[in-house]
């Protein structure tokens, strides 16, 4: 049997580095797993392009720059935020081309008000920041509205963040772009034609958790609750993130000895 390949895709102005240890521990739980971290144009190694400003085109990007490195489908997704609906789009155009699904902390109309897609408390600093910011106040907010567990602040980890977005900056014309693609995308009402688990933090500070529980209700899929993790979940507890994984596919293809996280389900 083929080992199955997973595509990780992260949102809003992130690049593959911002997944941090996750991939290594989800090649723990995952022998033989190919792990594919590619960046969506304009962030990391794409930054010089133009972000694209629907997500459709997020979709067409990657099948595009996958197949030009002979990575073929079937594919396993695993996305974050922004990346989440690039993978809800990419499975209801191409149900062909995705085996799975994994949205993280993600939002989207028309299951969700805007003022939970982005709290509305952020809205002061966000501006705040988009008109006399700079990269460091930049870097140092997000990792404040994204992590509950370096929330009160991570000096190694803030460095490194710093230093991605010196090497590959995202501009603020990309940021604003994916912004409006994020905001003017709308979900397919029935869940696309795969196996579908939505993971959320109970204390994501940038998106409200509600909005991952009412679409997994409006779709009928699987839904699990971290009690006290945040927006970027791979960040705060990836060990928590591929369990979790792990014990889904076993629901889905039963195996002996495997025993589930623990966690709320909703």
């Amino acid at each position: 049997m083929t080992p199955p390949t997973w595509i990780l895709l992260r949102g809003l102005m992130r690049e593959q580095r911002h997944w941090g240890e996750f991939p290594a521990s989800l090649a723990r739980a995952l022998p033989g797993a190919r792990i594919i971290t590619p960046d969506l144009p304009g962030n990391g190694e794409r930054h010089a392009m133009d972000s694209p400003t629907r997500v459709a085109e997020m979709v067409e990007f990657c099948r595009q720059d996958l197949s030009a490195r002979g990575i073929a489908p079937p594919y396993h997704l695993l996305a974050l935020s922004l990346g989440g609906m690039v993978a809800v789009e990419w499975a209801s155009r191409y149900p062909q081309e995705i085996a799975r699904c994994v949205l993280i902390n993600t939002s989207m109309r028309p299951f969700n008000p805007f003022y939970r897609r982005l709290r509305w408390q952020n809205y002061g600093a966000l501006l705040r920041q988009l008109l006399a910011g700079d990269q460091r106040s930049q870097e140092a907010l997000i990792l404040r509205l994204t992590s509950r567990r370096h929330a009160g602040g991570n000096p190694a980890l803030l460095a490194d963040w710093l230093s991605y977005q010196q090497e590959y900056p995202v501009s603020r014309r990309n940021a604003l772009r994916q912004l409006q693609s994020a905001a003017r995308y709308r979900a397919p009402d029935r869940r696309p034609a795969m196996p579908v688990l939505i993971l959320a933090g109970a204390r994501d500070r940038l998106v409200d958790h509600r909005c991952s529980q009412q679409l997994a209700q409006a779709w009928d899929a699987a839904c699990m609750l971290h009690p006290d993790a945040g927006h970027d979940l791979p960040l705060d507890d990836g060990d928590w993130v591929a369990e979790t994984l792990v014990q889904w596919l076993g629901r889905l293809a039963p195996q002996p000895g495997n025993s589930p996280p623990a966690a709320d389900k909703n």
